[in-house]
């Protein structure tokens, strides 16, 4: 597996969280394709910030092979985030048409 496999399976990863949660969550779904673009914002966004703590897809694969441990953590990091990401671009969402 490479690094850039990695970080598709996390962004993957974080659609499914987002979509997921909205389903579980009727008042915060925005439907399939806005919980998408969520899930992979907030995917992203959570990998990126909280990968420096050593489960970014370069850390995995620094040995040459996958660290099944920092994968799991990648994996549920990009899993929270996706349904994060949705949670908070729908409170933008409610705060910016609230306002009218």
């Amino acid at each position: 597996m490479t690094d850039t496999l990695i970080a598709i399976i996390s962004i993957f990863i974080g659609i499914i969280g987002a979509n997921v949660f909205g389903v579980i969550k009727w008042k915060y779904t925005m439907g399939f394709t806005g919980n998408t673009i969520a899930g992979i914002f907030g995917s992203i966004f959570f990998i990126k910030t909280l990968g420096r703590l050593g489960f970014d897809p370069i850390s995995i694969m620094k040995s040459g092979e996958v660290n099944v441990f920092l994968f799991a953590i990648n994996t549920l990091v990009s899993l929270f985030g996706g349904a994060i990401g949705l949670i908070a671009i729908n409170l933008i969402k409610n705060k910016l048409n609230s306002d009218k």
